[in-house]
């Protein structure tokens, strides 16, 4: 389904816009914040969140300056001070050293992420060694990793990694994959997996989450039309990368990665007619309308809406957040 808006300025050279839908904040996204904002309004700041809530700068600075106060581990923060986990999760020793030192603590991770916890926690309970499709030093696969003892979950990143694994009983394996994946790639290395362990289990339903697969099947939708593509997002957003890969993969020859309108290269889009624009799960729409400004102030734009599926998928803040103080 597509929908146009028409700038009326004639005078600038005509570009066409091709917005992709969906874009920006997945349900998960959205409640991480809304769990630091709820956060704020009971206990007042400081609040203390381990790593980044979102992969987002123009999120992390907006909460920062309402009192979120951003540390990368659990010492950084004093024990009378309520500390949230962010999206991506935490390994479990995290909750157990926040509960032992007596400390108020929210999860607000995303209950995509958890099911894959629960996922690979279950497999490990009936035996089974774990291998994880994802990407070393990203904060969701050493949480995912670190909710079993070490050795027990190991971790590739290439189809080339499976051919390396040492396993400790090839009929007894299962895969889980880190959510914010290419869904192609992801194809790929499960193949190499099945190739070399028939036995390996899967899980019952592809672990890559809702947005990220929605997001890389609009960027397919519009990248054979489009002379580049723009996607806004962080450089250590996974899911914002992937999607730059999508847009390659699917045509569009240039595609840079943005977190602000400020850092497009407009040299790079000289003598182009048609530009693709989408957004990573963790940013927000307020930067997509700046780099679509961006562009009604040097062409006469059209935007094209370009949307290939609806999304209405909302989850719950944690349950502390909903009592009275």
């Amino acid at each position: 389904m597509a929908a146009t808006d028409r700038s009326a300025d004639t005078t600038l050279p005509p570009l066409t816009l091709q917005l992709a839908a969906p874009r920006g904040f997945c349900a998960g996204v959205d409640r991480a914040i809304k769990i630091v904002e709820m956060a704020l309004e009971k206990w007042g700041a400081p609040v203390y969140v381990r790593h980044e809530i979102v992969h987002n700068k123009f999120v992390v600075d907006g909460l920062r300056d309402k009192g979120a106060v951003f540390v990368e581990e659990l010492d950084d923060c004093p024990p009378d001070r309520p500390v949230i986990f962010s999206a991506h999760g935490v390994p479990k020793a995290v909750p157990a050293e926040a509960a032992a030192r007596e400390m108020v603590y929210v999860d607000a991770t995303c209950p995509l992420v958890s099911k894959v916890h629960i996922e690979a926690e279950r497999h490990a309970e009936n035996g089974l060694q774990i291998i994880m499709i994802g990407h070393a030093g990203h904060p969701e696969t050493i949480g995912t990793m670190g909710q079993l003892p070490a050795g027990e979950v190991l971790l590739v990143e290439t189809p080339e990694d499976v051919g390396g694994l040492d396993v400790r009983d090839p009929e007894r394996l299962a895969f889980v994959t880190q959510t914010t994946l290419s869904v192609d790639d992801t194809a790929e290395m499960v193949a190499a997996l099945r190739a070399r362990f028939p036995a390996i289990v899967g899980p019952h339903k592809e672990d890559i989450c809702y947005a990220t697969t929605n997001r890389q099947e609009a960027v397919k939708a519009i990248a054979p039309g489009i002379d580049a593509l723009l996607v806004i997002g962080a450089p250590n957003s996974s899911n914002s990368r992937r999607l730059v890969e999508v847009g390659r993969r699917a045509g569009c020859a240039y595609a840079q990665l943005v977190q602000r309108a400020e850092d497009i290269d407009w040299r790079a889009l000289a003598g182009i007619s048609s530009v693709g624009i989408t957004a990573g799960a963790s940013a927000p729409e307020e930067l997509v309308n700046e780099v679509i400004d961006a562009f009604r102030a040097r062409y006469a734009v059209t935007v094209n809406l370009v949307e290939t599926a609806q999304e209405r998928v909302e989850f719950k803040v944690p349950r502390v957040l909903r009592e009275p103080a």
